[in-house]
């Protein structure tokens, strides 16, 4: 395994960013295309058409040593919206276009969450069974919306021999194990997961639990994030918190860096469970700690994950 890192959480050119990332012992970088996260470090549309740019993409990265080892574009890609939906889903597939055209095998997205029969521009997520508008409406997105849709993007990355790794979200119609074994369902085994084990936590979802229960060939990616539960806050009102990520300690949990959530036994029982599946690529650590600056909390992550990755190794 390599440690590795998304870079949107760096705020340097990309030159100077990938400088960083080696002084710190960082062995594989995931670029962001777009959506969700701007696309700093890739020029999506002149990678696409001009070989040269892809040639000193790629050289700016293996010649420092370090490995590509996702295209990142996560977003809504089922969004209602007219302009937002139609140009996330066009970022994807350039996304898979780019993939190809780089040889890498990798790329990480989220599997979107559509409206609802109304025609509403809002995306909606249903997750309660109670009144029969909120099955009515996940009924519809997953046959009117997800499927039409992921039964021609998956074979659409299979045919570029690109497989997507599914980033479980919530707030998207794949955010557990069972949604997202419903979704490869739908298309096909190029799709499998980004195992984010930070967005398990809340919704009381045990990772070392999941890992075995996908199995051998489903993990693509990992992001290696981690989240501290408030324990009064989730026994006083729950896991389901749309207060400000702003407001630290109030919420009923936080994104923390690595180590600042769960400890060292528990992340080295992840990379364990992770090679007992077979998995054996990056753990790129995507910074998202609201109150550690991203360099503070990029080299305490690697710090953290060195020795662990390299105690699994050998026992």
């Amino acid at each position: 395994m390599k440690i590795g890192l998304f870079t949107d959480g760096i705020q340097a050119p990309f030159s100077e960013a990938l400088d960083w990332i080696v002084e710190h012992g960082i062995e594989a970088v995931e670029i962001g295309t777009g959506n969700f996260s701007p696309a700093q470090h890739c020029n999506l549309d002149e990678l696409l058409e001009s070989e040269e740019a892809r040639k000193r993409f790629l050289d700016a990265i293996e010649s420092r040593g370090l490995m590509l080892s996702a295209l990142n574009c996560n977003g809504n890609l089922l969004d209602p919206h007219p302009e937002r939906g139609p140009s996330s889903q066009e970022v994807y597939h350039k996304t898979v276009q780019l993939a190809h055209k780089l040889g890498l095998d990798t790329m990480v997205t989220m599997s979107g969450c559509p409206g609802d029969p109304s025609g509403s521009p809002y995306p909606s997520w249903p997750i309660h069974p109670q009144q029969p508008e909120f099955a009515e409406t996940d009924r519809w997105q997953w046959d009117e919306v997800v499927t039409p849709f992921w039964e021609k993007a998956g074979p659409f990355a299979a045919d570029h021999g690109v497989k997507v790794a599914i980033e479980l979200h919530p707030g998207q119609i794949a955010f557990n194990p069972r949604t997202m074994f419903r979704l490869r369902e739908i298309a096909g085994p190029s799709v499998g997961v980004n195992l984010d084990p930070s967005h398990f936590f809340y919704q009381g979802i045990d990772p070392l639990v999941v890992i075995p229960a996908f199995g051998e060939g489903f993990v693509f990616h990992v992001h290696a994030k981690d989240t501290r539960l408030n324990p009064q806050e989730m026994a006083l009102n729950g896991g389901l918190d749309i207060r400000p990520m702003e407001v630290i300690g109030e919420r009923a949990w936080d994104y923390r860096t690595l180590g600042y959530g769960h400890g060292e036994v528990w992340w080295r029982d992840f990379v364990s469970a992770l090679r007992l599946v077979g998995y054996d690529g990056a753990l790129s650590i995507e910074h998202e700690d609201p109150i550690m600056s991203a360099a503070e909390g990029i080299i305490k992550s690697v710090q953290f994950l060195d020795p662990i990755i390299l105690r699994t190794l050998a026992d």
